[in-house]
């Protein structure tokens, strides 16, 4: 019984480490905390995996302390994104008109940072809104960001 208690929290926390996140670019802290990590502001980078040349970045505020450090802190529900063209555009294949490109965990069990790609094909751009969800009562916090495609390259879409 007491194993059983123990390996349901121990489990929990290997999900969260494995947890997809971006490549870290940098971060900037905004409060000094004596236990364990500083409160922060995270700056990560995300290629989207189905355009070739698309980079979003987003920034996040992340708890510290001693709760943070574990990963058992629930961050705020705030993010913002910029995505740019970095390099050539190209697509391997036609792209849904919406879809989620990115998801990472930010509490343990019940929030997620989401980043969806939606083509506006009539403008021939790829617009980004990243938001976080809480499985209790969701978030109305959000950013969204456009990168315009050359018109000489039409967004293949999928019907």
């Amino acid at each position: 019984m007491m194993r059983s208690a123990l390996a349901l929290p121990a489990l929990l926390l290997a999900l969260a480490a494995q947890a997809a996140s971006g490549e870290r670019i940098g971060t900037v802290d905004t409060a000094f905390q004596w236990i364990g990590r500083d409160h922060d502001i995270l700056v990560e980078a995300y290629d989207d995996p189905a355009v070739q040349g698309v980079t979003c970045y987003v920034s996040r505020a992340r708890k510290g302390g001693l709760k943070g450090t574990l990963g058992l802190a629930e961050d705020r529900a705030e993010a913002s994104i910029a995505c740019r063209q970095v390099g050539p555009i190209s697509f391997a294949e036609p792209l849904k008109k919406q879809e989620e490109v990115f998801s990472e965990r930010m509490s343990i069990l019940f929030k997620r940072l989401r980043i969806v790609r939606m083509v506006d094909t009539k403008r021939n751009v790829l617009v980004y809104l990243t938001y976080s969800d809480k499985l209790i009562d969701g978030s109305p916090q959000n950013s969204v960001t456009a990168v315009p495609v050359e018109r000489s390259l039409p967004i293949p879409v999928k019907p």
